[in-house]
């Protein structure tokens, strides 16, 4: 009788630690709470900041274009499964790039400068 108890209470607590472990509370972090990938961009006559490198962010994540230029002009973001664009005004803009759905490279450029600006790595 000691054995079928202790066999159930085995049986039992092998039940709920693997429940436990397909239980939302257990898994990591949706991505939804994410923090906010923010980046700056500056556009000083023909010359920009960033220019031409790879930005490491995470799938999910969402993403802030912070722009400061001397004159008007787009930006062009080579997405998946929507392209963007965003036109940028003299000044200061902020834009919100949808955040990339899977791993890869995404390409981010100006059109006015005819320049790539970064890529953004998704991993």
């Amino acid at each position: 009788m000691r054995r079928s108890v202790a066999a159930v209470a085995v049986t039992l607590v092998t039940a709920l630690s693997l429940s436990a472990c397909g239980s939302s509370a257990s898994s990591p972090s949706s991505t939804s709470d994410l923090p906010t990938k923010v980046i700056d961009i500056t556009f000083t006559g023909s010359d920009v900041t960033p220019n031409g490198t790879d930005i490491d962010v995470k799938v999910g994540q969402p993403i802030e274009l912070d722009v400061t230029a001397d004159k008007p002009g787009e930006i062009h973001v080579h997405s998946s499964p929507e392209e963007q664009e965003f036109e940028y005004q003299q000044g200061s803009s902020t834009f919100h790039i949808k955040p990339i759905p899977a791993p890869g490279r995404t390409t981010v450029e100006s059109h006015t400068l005819e320049k790539t600006l970064f890529i953004l790595v998704a991993r």
